[in-house]
């Protein structure tokens, strides 16, 4: 069973899909994008960029607050 998600690990995931959704090719496009083809996201190689990155960036704070989790807190002296 699945343990509560936290807010970083939900936002990995819909940046993840967001960017797989931008590089998928949709005939009904207005204009085709930077790579030379039509897809859903006219900003295809620069929005799948951000959104990796940005997918990144969660990982980055939910490892970094896991790890400040699991460490034991210490009385200052």
């Amino acid at each position: 069973m699945l343990k509560n998600p936290s807010v970083h690990q939900v936002f990995v995931v819909i940046h993840l899909l967001s960017a797989l959704l931008t590089v998928i090719p949709r005939a009904g496009a207005s204009k085709a994008c930077r790579l030379g083809y039509k897809a859903l996201c006219s900003f295809t190689p620069y929005g799948t960029l951000i959104l990796l990155a940005l997918a990144g960036l969660h990982l980055y704070l939910h490892l970094k607050a896991a790890a400040a989790e699991s460490m034991p807190h210490q009385e200052p002296a």
